[in-house]
């Protein structure tokens, strides 16, 4: 009868959980692949600013989006961590273009 019940027990334990939450709270989420490798994060900081991370297979930021009291902004990144940046921010916007030797350019 024992061994019913621990079989009874194990089964139940390892069926999947079919239940659906109205909420999740957190300070900082984390979706990995497969692989383990990070791909996505959101995670609000002491400051107020909230920062949301796109990674690529190897887990190199691709995409960042912001935004704290003062503005917002993102970046958009390619291979060669050459990519644009627009920023709304209290003292005005800017949208710039830069390549992986630092060089910039702002429209």
């Amino acid at each position: 009868m024992f061994g019913l019940i621990v079989i009874v027990m194990l089964f139940v334990a390892s069926q999947p959980s079919q239940e659906t939450f109205d909420k999740i709270t957190v300070r900082e989420f984390e979706l990995v692949d497969e692989n383990g490798t990070k791909r996505v994060t959101i995670q609000a900081y002491k400051d107020g600013e909230v920062v949301f991370r796109l990674r690529d297979e190897k887990g190199n930021i691709r995409v960042k989006l912001g935004a704290a009291e003062d503005g917002s902004g993102f970046v958009l990144l390619d291979d060669n961590d050459s990519g644009i940046q627009a920023l709304a921010k209290k003292n005005g916007i800017s949208i710039s273009q830069f390549d992986k030797d630092g060089k910039k350019r702002v429209y």
